[in-house]
């Protein structure tokens, strides 16, 4: 286990007292809570060289956007990118994935063509190809979710086709916990014709992810989920794809030159970087990464996935508690429903006692239909929670049960 002493007084909101109790933070998988290092790395932009990057040739702008770029070559390495020229920053997953689905998808899907997804997604990578679909009639697959909430390698290789030209999967579920042998999709898709896109909004977090070694043409990720602020994401993308796609969006630092006549675009990754970036919050995103590797994916992964062993025995023992989703591959996250309770009552008392879960559909509504619920209640673990924690959860939920029965 993990020194979660020490660790926690890295964690300034972690002493916060929520209605008269310690706060018990167990929502890591909607955002995760930021170490004072992300923080100061936040104050000591503003405070010392808040400029406007790229263009300025003083002190304060060759200080900032040395930082910012700084930021770039951090990513590239976190993810196992080849060069910096792939990270593009974003706002977060979701535009990643529709900066993919409004640029390549507009130039290379055709009426006919297929896309495919599964039936684990979160909205944000449904609808955008849904729209896309629409747009250009063609086809969006669905692969179906198995009662353990994961799927068969083989029923996604039976929606292959020739007219399939992406496929877009999430690498970790938000709503289960489930890993998606992802490796294996895009071999297989690769052979098929069709590229992949990973959205890993759920797994930079856990799991070591190479680019390269996995061979994804596109991943997503954001901030706000690997320790680092919100509003700023990644999207990689193979080289030369991000060269032959179109434009996302005109303006500022994208171009190379404007006349009324013609403009030009600039390289990557500028080209899909368009006006005054998310500058502080990017810089901040180095300091959360660098503040997971100091001490190591592996160290981390191995905390949370005693914490999640832990809960799901303590969870089982208790009567009229359900879990949802029991993939046998599952990142430090717990679904679950209870008998005659219902999930939003459930969190209102949980938090009434300090402890905040998430609650509801988790954007995965066709998900939800799948097990027939109209929502789970969600508890995930990060670094910095302890087994002492979990036991609050199981009290807490006994007094939940007690009250409402």
């Amino acid at each position: 286990m993990l020194m979660t002493d020490s660790i926690r007084q890295q964690f300034p909101i972690l002493e916060r007292m929520v209605k008269g109790k310690p706060l018990v933070y167990l929502d890591n998988a909607a955002t995760s809570q930021k170490p004072q290092v992300v923080i100061d790395a936040l104050t000591d932009y503003y405070s010392r060289y808040n400029a406007n990057i790229h263009r300025g040739i003083h002190t304060l702008a060759e200080e900032a956007t040395m930082a910012y770029e700084a930021t770039r070559a951090t990513v590239k390495d976190f993810i196992g990118a080849e060069t910096t020229e792939e990270i593009i920053f974003t706002r977060g997953t979701t535009e990643g994935i529709n900066l993919v689905a409004y640029t390549w998808g507009r130039k290379h899907i055709n009426a006919g063509d297929e896309i495919i997804i599964s039936g684990m997604e979160h909205h944000s990578n449904i609808v955008p190809w849904q729209i896309l679909c629409q747009e250009k009639q063609a086809l969006l697959k669905v692969i179906p979710v198995n009662d353990a909430g994961a799927f068969a390698l083989e029923d996604f290789t039976a929606l292959l086709s020739p007219r399939t030209k992406l496929v877009s999967i999430v690498q970790v579920s938000n709503a289960l916990g489930t890993v998606n042998p992802v490796k294996e999709m895009i071999a297989a898709a690769h052979q098929a014709g069709a590229l992949v896109l990973v959205d890993g909004a759920q797994s930079a977090v856990h799991l070591d992810i190479n680019v390269q070694d996995l061979d994804c043409d596109f991943f997503a990720f954001s901030g706000h989920k690997v320790y680092g602020p919100t509003g700023i994401g990644v999207l990689y993308g193979k080289k030369d794809l991000l060269e032959e796609m179109p434009v996302f969006q005109g303006g500022g630092e994208m171009i190379k030159e404007v006349s009324f006549e013609q403009t030009t675009f600039n390289e990557l990754p500028y080209k899909y970087e368009a006006g005054t970036p998310n500058i502080a919050d990017t810089i901040a995103l180095k300091a959360a990464l660098d503040y997971i590797s100091s001490i190591g994916k592996p160290a981390i992964r191995a905390h949370e996935n005693e914490l999640l062993e832990y809960a799901t025995a303590q969870l089982e023992n208790i009567p009229g508690l359900r879990i949802i989703g029991k993939a046998a591959h599952k990142v430090s996250l717990v679904s679950f429903v209870i008998d005659g309770v219902h999930p939003q009552d459930a969190a209102i008392i949980l938090d009434n006692l300090g402890i905040a879960v998430r609650t509801g559909h988790h954007c995965t509504q066709p998900l939800m239909k799948r097990f027939g619920i109209p929502g789970t209640i969600r508890a995930s673990f990060a670094l910095y929670n302890t087994k002492a924690e979990v036991d609050a959860l199981v009290t807490g939920i006994l007094k939940t049960i007690k009250m409402l029965s």
